[in-house]
C-alpha cells in the first residue's frame, strides 16, 4: 500500500526521541521507510549548578513535536493519524529522575551533562571493580546519599528520561536493556541488572536505613522485541493534544539514544560500531569478548538486545563549532550579505579539508561543559595558537573539527591500540557528518579506520526507535541483527571513506599536542 493508505489504515509506526537540543518524531511504514517527521527545539538550563530540563517542558515539547508530525502528515498526504501499528520512545541516556509513591518528581531532572558525581563514581567503581561513569543513574543516586539529600528516603521510582515518558504513556515501569545498562551495570548473561553489584550497593547503603532496596526502585529490564505495554487512553491524550490518536497500540521497550543510534546505523552485531557526533559524541563498538580490565574512559553498556558494548562517551562535540559559525553568520549580517546557514556550514567544513593535516599547530578545546575522560570538572572553550603557527581559515576550521572529536580519539585509542579490539565496520551519524565527506574523512583519520555514512542515518535515533517498534511486531523470531539486515537495510552499508596516511599522521601529531596542552584547559577552569 502507499504511504497515505499505510497511515489511514493504522499500519504506520512511530518513533520519538528526546535529544539534547531537539525532540524528533519519525513516522515509518512497516519496512522502516520514513513517511513523515516532526520536531521541536529545546535547550537545557543550568539551575543551581546542575543541568536540567523542566518537567513541564518535556510534555510541552512532546506535544509540540507530535503536532508538528501531524502537520507534516497533513501537508504531505492530506490525512490524519488516527491509530498506529506500534510506537517507541527514546531519549538521552543516563541522568537522574527520582519519584515518590505518588509519581511526583522529587528533584529536578539531572541530565547526563552533570559532572558533580565524581566522588560517588570513584567509590562505586572501586566497590564494583567496574568503571562507573559520572553520568550514570547509580552515580547520581549515591552522590545524593553521600551529600545526605533529604529526598532519597522518599524514592519509590528511579528511571531515565525515556523510561519516564514510556511509564507515563503506558503505565509500565520498564526500560530497554541498553538504557538499563546506563543506570547500573547489566549482566549480559541475564540481560538485567548485575545481581552481585545490586547486592553490594544495598549493603553499602544499609546503614542509612532507607525503606527501599535498589531492585525495588529500578525499572524492569527488557530486551528488544519483548512486550513493554500499550499506549493508554490517558497517554494518547497526553501525546496528541488534538485528541485524534487512539489508544491501544503496542509500545516497544524504551531505549537510550546510544541504543537507537546503533539500530539506526545497523551496528548491533559483534565487530560493528558507530559514532554519534552532535551536541555530545560517543562511539559504540560491539565486543566479541570482555575487556581485559576496567578503564575510566570506557563504559560497558549493551545493545538493545543485550550484547556487550564498549562505549566512549564525550560530553562535548559540535556546540563550540556552532558558536564559531554563529560568529561568522553575525559577520555576514554586518556586511549585509544573504545568509544561508546550511551553506555557511558546508563551506566552512569543506574549507577545513584545505588545511594542513596537523592544523598548522592550531589547537581547539571544545569544552562547553566538563569532560570526565580528560578530568575536567567544568568547561572552558578555548582556541590556542603560538605566534609561529599557520593561522588561516582552513587550519582554524580543521582544528575545530579535530578538537570536536579529540576526546573521542583518546578513548578509542585504548580500545583499538591497547585492547586490540577488532572492528569490521564503523558508521557515523549526527550533525558532524552533515557536510558530505568532511566529518567522515576526519574521523577516519582519528580512528585509523574506514568510516561509513548512510543516507538513512540522518533520520537519527527517532528512526532507530521506530525500527525497534517495528521489530516488536514483525521480528518473527529473528535476532535483531538479522531483522535489520534482511528487513530494513538489505545489505546497504552506506558510503565509506578510507583514512589517508597523511591525515592519520597529521591527527596523531595534533593529538600529542592536544594532550600536552590539557594543563592550559585546566588552568582556564581553575581561574575563570
Amino acid at each position: 500500500m502507499d504511504a497515505k493508505q499505510t497511515i489511514e489504515s493504522g499500519k504506520a509506526i512511530l518513533g520519538i526521541e528526546l535529544g539534547s537540543t531537539r525532540i524528533k518524531a519519525v513516522l515509518t511504514d512497516q519496512a522502516g521507510k520514513p513517511l513523515a517527521a516532526g520536531a521541536f527545539e529545546w535547550e537545557n538550563q543550568l539551575a543551581d549548578g546542575l543541568w536540567t530540563y523542566n518537567i513541564d517542558s518535556i510534555w510541552e515539547g512532546l506535544q509540540a513535536c507530535y503536532a508538528d508530525l501531524r502537520k507534516d502528515v497533513g501537508s504531505r498526504y492530506g490525512c490524519e493519524i488516527e491509530s498506529l501499528a506500534a510506537m517507541g520512545f527514546s531519549a538521552m541516556m543516563h541522568g537522574y529522575m527520582a519519584f515518590d509513591e505518588r509519581q511526583k518528581i522529587l528533584v529536578p531532572f539531572r541530565t547526563w551533562r552533570n559532572t558533580n558525581t565524581g566522588r560517588a563514581a570513584a567509590e562505586l567503581s572501586k566497590l564494583f571493580d567496574y568503571n562507573i561513569p559520572l553520568r550514570w543513574s547509580i552515580s547520581h543516586l549515591y552522590q545524593c546519599i553521600i551529600e545526605g539529600d533529604e529526598h532519597v528516603k522518599d524514592i519509590r521510582y528511579l528511571t531515565t528520561l525515556a523510561g519516564y515518558v514510556h511509564w507515563q504513556l503506558t503505565g509500565e515501569f520498564v526500560l530497554g536493556v541498553g538504557d538499563a545498562s546506563g543506570m547500573i551495570p547489566v549482566d549480559p548473561a541475564t540481560k538485567t541488572y548485575d545481581a552481585a553489584m545490586v547486592e553490594k550497593f544495598d549493603r553499602l547503603v544499609a546503614p542509612k536505613g532507607y525503606p527501599w532496596k535498589l531492585s525495588d526502585i529500578l525499572p524492569r529490564s527488557l530486551c528488544a522485541g519483548e512486550s513493554a505495554g500499550f499506549l493508554t487512553a490517558e497517554g494518547a491524550k497526553r501525546l496528541d493534544a488534538s485528541g485524534h490518536l487512539k489508544h491501544g497500540c503496542p509500545v516497544c521497550p524504551p531505549e537510550g539514544d546510544a541504543g537507537t543510534g546503533m539500530v539506526a546505523t545497523n551496528a548491533v552485531k559483534q565487530r560493528t560500531g558507530n559514532v554519534s557526533a552532535g551536541t555530545s559524541s560517543f562511539s559504540m563498538i560491539v565486543l566479541e569478548k570482555p575487556l581485559s580490565k576496567p578503564y575510566e574512559a570506557i563504559d560497558l553498556v549493551t545493545t538493545p538486545d543485550g550484547s556487550l558494548v564498549a562505549m566512549v562517551h564525550c560530553n562535548n562535540c559540535t556546540s563550540d563549532i556552532n558558536a564559531w559559525v554563529g560568529l561568522f553568520r553575525e559577520f555576514q549580517q554586518m556586511l549585509g550579505l544573504p545568509i544561508d546557514t546550511n551553506e555557511l556550514y558546508n563551506k566552512l567544513f569543506s574549507k577545513a579539508l584545505e588545511g594542513d593535516a596537523d592544523c598548522g599547530g592550531l589547537m581547539a578545546f571544545n569544552y562547553v561543559s566538563g569532560e570526565p575522560i580528560t578530568g575536567m570538572a567544568e568547561g572552558r572553550p578555548l582556541f590556542v595558537r603560538s605566534a609561529n603557527d599557520k593561522f588561516c581559515l582552513a587550519n582554524f576550521m580543521r582544528a575545530q573539527l579535530y578538537g570536536a572529536i579529540g576526546v573521542l580519539k583518546l578513548g578509542n585509542d585504548i580500545l583499538l591500540k591497547e585492547e586490540k579490539v577488532k572492528v569490521d565496520r564503523i558508521t557515523g551519524h549526527g550533525g558532524y557528518f552533515k557536510t558530505p565527506g568532511v566529518g567522515q574523512r576526519i574521523l577516519a583519520a582519528a580512528l585509523g579506520s574506514p568510516i561509513s555514512v548512510m543516507e538513512t542515518a540522518g533520520e537519527g535515533g527517532a528512526w532507530g526507535i521506530a525500527l525497534l517498534a517495528g521489530y516488536l511486531i514483525a521480528g518473527n523470531g529473528q535476532t535483531l541483527a538479522d531483522y535489520l539486515d534482511s528487513q530494513v537495510f538489505a545489505g546497504n552499508t552506506g558510503t565509506s571513506v578510507e583514512p589517508t596516511a597523511e591525515d592519520v599522521a597529521g591527527f596523531e601529531k595534533y593529538i600529542e599536542t592536544y594532550k600536552r596542552c590539557l594543563p592550559i584547559e585546566q588552568a582556564a577552569v581553575e581561574h575563570k
